[in-house]
C-alpha cells in the first residue's frame, strides 16, 4: 500500500487549531498535541459557562429585586407571588433594571401589585 503524507490538508487542519490556541502560553500554543488538549478544554469551559452565566444573572436580578422590596417594606417572595396573581408580564430582568434605575417607579409597582392581591 502506498504511503500517504497528507500534504497541505494536515497543515491546514493544524494551523486552524493553532490559531484557536494563539492566546495560550508556552507549549500550549506552539505544540499541536498540547494545543488540541487546551483548545478542547477551553471550548468545553466556554460551553459550560454560557449556561452558568444565565444562572448567575438570575441570582443577581433576584438579589436586586429583594433589596428594593425590603426598602419598600415587603419581602421578595410576597412581591413575586402578588405579581404572578396580578398577571403582570414583567420578568425579573426588567424588574431588577427598574429597581436600580427608577426606585420610585419600582415603589409604585410594589404598591399597585400588593393592593391588587
Amino acid at each position: 500500500m502506498a504511503r500517504v503524507k497528507r500534504g497541505f490538508k494536515r497543515r491546514r487542519r493544524h494551523n486552524r487549531l493553532l490559531k484557536l490556541a494563539s492566546g495560550f502560553r508556552e507549549r500550549r500554543r506552539t505544540a499541536y498535541r498540547r494545543a488540541v488538549e487546551q483548545v478542547h478544554r477551553g471550548l468545553w469551559f466556554a460551553y459550560v459557562h454560557r449556561r452558568q452565566k444565565k444562572r448567575i444573572f438570575r441570582r443577581l436580578w433576584i438579589s436586586r429585586i429583594n433589596a428594593a422590596c425590603r426598602m419598600n417594606d415587603t419581602r421578595y417572595a410576597e412581591f413575586i407571588h402578588a405579581l404572578s396573581l396580578s398577571g403582570a408580564a414583567v420578568d425579573r430582568k426588567i424588574l431588577a433594571d427598574i429597581a436600580v434605575h427608577d426606585p420610585d417607579g419600582f415603589a409604585r409597582i410594589v404598591q399597585t401589585t400588593l393592593s391588587e392581591s
